[in-house]
């Protein structure tokens, strides 16, 4: 099996470049298949943490579905994916609303009002779709605010108080989402609470989907755990089709964002290696929650570490190539002195990295690619200043 952290391998990558490997992906989706299969229920990918299409083929043999949070979305796992999405916005538009209904089979509203304005409308969509809404069970282990729907005041979802006694006509289903690259055991505690607040529509609708964040790939999450978890409240709601849409799961150590160094400076014992790629263009998670990857060959260090380091002990900050002066990240100490040229690798950059990356200053996109099984590495695109110019009018 080829790996793109191979040295000659990581030689051969056009910088800068996406590369996710076949075979990682497919290892992912093989554990995902296995944990529907087994507890019986139906896991669909999220579009909002990864949405590259020229790999849906590999997708399609191992799930049926995705879901969507946007009219775009929404077309892109109609037209692309080959399935209608699973919908869910915050707030859909009279605007938008034909279109994502063509290409949905299941809608959920956000609100009590959204659901008396628009799910009149399902009844003339020309195929069947199944209406839900968005629940909030006010309980969420996130610590991060900026990713919590639960949060006090959200505007996520109807909290058990606010929801009639008897369903409104055409409410299927609830969705519910509070997880961010959770266990299994923060998915049981949430249950406890829908559960409680919840339990008395439970057993009078058909399906339950229970959002994203379920982490099952992650090495330490427990899979066995989470199967008997959601086999068990199949047993106490057999009238329920439960459904995980994550989307760090399936690409979760997937590929690499592939690097180079293109000027190293120094000022006030603070030694930089600026890069041909950029923090805050496309690796945006690192400056927003903030998450350190891990680059290759390198070891993390306390910030503090970097300044007044001898030049022997090979310690770098890694600066972006933009013109924000917070574009950088990090401490690392190499194996040997960086030079002008040397690939610099982060790791596990696929799920949230490739559809959050944008094109400030006009810096250079990375590539996208696919490092098949047999070690064939596919150009999925190359970015060049056209895709920059027409995103600017």
């Amino acid at each position: 099996m080829y790996k793109i952290m191979d040295k000659d391998l990581i030689n051969k990558v056009p910088s800068p470049c996406y590369v996710m490997e076949e075979a990682l992906l497919r290892r992912n989706l093989a554990l995902i298949s296995r944990v529907a299969r087994e507890a019986g229920v139906e896991i669909i990918l999220a579009f909002k943490a990864f949405a590259l299409w020229k790999s849906f083929p590999i997708f399609r043999e191992y799930i049926n579905s995705v879901t969507a949070s946007s009219i775009h979305e929404a077309r892109l796992a109609f037209e692309e994916f080959g399935s209608r999405a699973h919908a869910f916005s915050p707030a859909y538009t009279t605007e938008e609303f034909g279109e994502i209904m063509r290409c949905s089979s299941h809608i959920s509203f956000n609100s009590l009002t959204q659901y008396e304005r628009f799910y009149p409308m399902t009844k003339e969509a020309g195929h069947e779709i199944s209406c839900g809404i968005r629940i909030n069970p006010e309980y969420s282990e996130i610590e991060t605010e900026l990713y919590n729907p639960c949060a006090p005041g959200s505007r996520f979802g109807v909290t058990a108080d606010l929801l009639p006694g008897e369903l409104p006509a055409g409410i299927e289903g609830f969705h519910c989402h509070c997880h961010c690259e959770s266990s299994s055991y923060a998915l049981e505690n949430t249950l406890v609470h829908i559960e409680e607040k919840f339990g008395k529509w439970l057993p009078k609708i058909k399906w339950l989907n229970l959002g994203g964040g379920h982490l099952m790939t992650r090495k330490d999450y427990d899979v066995e755990h989470l199967i008997a978890l959601l086999k068990g409240l199949r047993s106490r709601y057999p009238n329920l089709q439960v459904i995980l849409e994550p989307g760090s799961a399936f690409a979760w150590q997937t590929g690499s964002l592939v690097s180079e160094v293109v000027d190293i400076v120094e000022s006030r014992g603070i030694r930089t290696a600026i890069l041909n790629v950029s923090f805050t263009c496309h690796m945006p998670d690192c400056l927003e929650m903030p998450y350190q990857p891990v680059v290759t060959g390198a070891e993390s260090l306390e910030a503090s570490a970097v300044k007044g380091a001898p030049f022997e002990e090979n310690i770098y900050r890694l600066g972006g190539n933009s013109c924000l002066s917070g574009d950088y990240m990090g401490s690392w100490k190499f194996p040997q002195p960086l030079k002008v040229g040397d690939k610099v690798v982060f790791e596990d950059m696929i799920h949230y990295t490739t559809v959050k990356t944008n094109m400030f200053n006009g810096i250079s996109h990375p590539s996208i690619a696919l490092l098949h099984e047999n070690g064939e590495l596919e150009m999925y695109k190359v970015f060049g200043y056209e895709d920059y110019r027409d995103r600017m009018c």
